[in-house]
């Protein structure tokens, strides 16, 4: 009987720390509004998106692409292209007055951007599926319409940087 006290003390101390922890500032640096905060996710989200196109392009430009490497980042980005729409919340554009690459547009004219992501995301379904099918010529033909579609958007909806 004597644990139960020691078990609910120490779950109270476990809930003060995490109280503590959650309370805590944003590293220096790191805005503290959560406008800037999507904007640091999205530029994130963006890297990892970036990341897994240029492994998949390096592995076409070897003799023998390894297809497994491509078809984990077809994944990769058939995820990320489908999550992308959910990166640009109200209020986390130029009016942050933080950097960012992306215009205004994308808000005022969100039926253009959401045809746009929706390009995007039917186009990352395709490599993915011309990935699991392992045919070389048809990965680099859907590989540029993916790169075809992600510049598309980044002309209209990006600022160049």
């Amino acid at each position: 009987m004597a644990r139960r006290p020691l078990i609910a003390a120490l779950a109270a101390l476990g809930l003060a720390a995490g109280a503590a922890l959650a309370a805590e500032p944003p590293a220096p640096g790191a805005p503290s509004t959560p406008a800037g905060q999507a904007l640091m996710a999205r530029q994130a989200h963006f890297r990892d998106q970036a990341a897994g196109f240029k492994a998949i392009n390096d592995e076409l430009k070897k003799d023998a692409p390894d297809k497994a490497v491509i078809l984990a980042n077809a994944t990769k980005i058939k995820g990320t292209a489908a999550a992308l729409p959910t990166w640009f919340p109200k209020g986390s554009g130029p009016e942050t007055g933080l950097k960012t690459a992306a215009k205004a547009d994308i808000w005022t004219d969100a039926e253009g951007f959401d045809k746009a992501a929706t390009q995007l995301q039917t186009e990352t379904v395709k490599l993915e599926q011309a990935a699991m099918g392992g045919d070389l010529d048809a990965i680099k033909a859907q590989d540029r319409a993916v790169g075809a579609a992600c510049g598309a958007c980044h002309s209209k909806y990006r600022a160049a940087s």
